[in-house]
Formats: C-alpha cells, sequence, structure tokens
C-alpha cells in the first residue's frame, strides 16, 4: 500500500481503470497504456505500482474480492440470525454485482491467467462462509450439517443469481430475489424431508 494519500488514490484509479480495461477487452487484449490513459496517469506512474500487466490483474482479483467481502458481509453481520443474514448477504451481493459487472468477466479469466488468485479468490469466501455457518450452528440458528458443502452450494447459487440478475439482465428487484433465495436455502424444494 502506498504511504501517501496521493499514491493511494493513484493505486485506486489505476485499480477501477483495470477492471474497466480487462472488463471491455479482455486479459489479452488489455494494453497497460490504457489503463494508465483511463486513470489519468502516466505511464511510468503504473510501472511505480505494477512491473505488468499481469501483477495489476492479480492485484485487480485480489481486490475485487476484498470489495465483495466489505460490501456484503456487514449487510450479514447487523442481521439479528443467519438466515435473515442470508436474505440480506444475496440482495447486498446482487446490488454489488449491478454497479461492479466487470467482476465476472474478470474472476471468469482468472481462472486461465492467474489459477491461483482465481483459487484463492473462491477459497477465501468459502472459508470465511464456512467458518459464519460453524457459527450459527454453535448458536442454534441452523442444524448441523457439512458447512463446507453448505459453503459451496450457497455460493454456487450467489454466483448464478448474480450472474442472471446482475450480469445478464438488471431486472428484479433484489429483494424478492434475495427473499426467494433464502426460502431455497432454509425450506428447500421438497414437499417432504428427504433422507
Amino acid at each position: 500500500m502506498p504511504r501517501t494519500e496521493r499514491g493511494r488514490r493513484t493505486l485506486r484509479a489505476l485499480l477501477d481503470a483495470a477492471a474497466d480495461e480487462f472488463g471491455e477487452k479482455g486479459f489479452h487484449d488489455a494494453a497497460i497504456a490504457r489503463i494508465a490513459e483511463r486513470a489519468g496517469t502516466a505511464i511510468g506512474s503504473f510501472y511505480t505500482y505494477f512491473d505488468s500487466k499481469e501483477a495489476i490483474f492479480r492485484a485487480l482479483v485480489q481486490d475485487m474480492s476484498r470489495q465483495v467481502k466489505e460490501h456484503v458481509v456487514p449487510h450479514i453481520l447487523r442481521e439479528p440470525d443467519r438466515l435473515s443474514g442470508e436474505r440480506a448477504g444475496i440482495e447486498a451481493f446482487l446490488g454489488f454485482v449491478r454497479h461492479h459487472k466487470a467482476l465476472y468477466t474478470i474472476i471468469d479469466q482468472a481462472r486461465f491467467v492467474a489459477a491461483d488468485a482465481h483459487h484463492d479468490h473462491y477459497r477465501s469466501i468459502a472459508d470465511g462462509y464456512r467458518a459464519s455457518l460453524d457459527q450459527a450452528v454453535a448458536k442454534g440458528e441452523i442444524r448441523p450439517g457439512d458447512n463446507e458443502v453448505r459453503a459451496w452450494a450457497i455460493m454456487g447459487m450467489n454466483v448464478f443469481l448474480g450472474l442472471r440478475y446482475g450480469v445478464l439482465t438488471d431486472d428484479g428487484d433484489p429483494k424478492d430475489i434475495s427473499a426467494t433465495a433464502t426460502d431455497l436455502i432454509a425450506n428447500g424444494i421438497s414437499m417432504r424431508e428427504i433422507r
């Protein structure tokens, strides 16, 4: 992290410009010169912070992962119980995706450009998710079960809800979408319990 406020602003401008450039052009067609131009900085300033296109791409994946968590987690935590938190988290995630559509393009590309960053993105979210489900079990808010599988299953649902209602289109009220998804988490789709 830069030590000065000006340096932090420049870094933020570069990361935001990189999100636009990679989101529009893809990794291979993106250009450092255009990232610098979008950020309103000289190419020399780019190289003060990053030594390559791959370096800023990796930093961007980490930054976007952090932004998702920083945006969604507070919504979950302010709710009185886990299921209310699920609803609020899904709604917040849909809102985030609608304003950061490049997230999907960048994370998908990371699988091929920076596989370790792609893996770390999902693993860090899953680890946090599993830990929060473990806490909910301990509080008696949800029944015991394999919270590793649950974390990945719910994340998968959220990823595709974000794709459908945030990237492909932005129709549908996030409150209604999150209510339906939370009902699925809480009650499933069966008329009877399956063992």
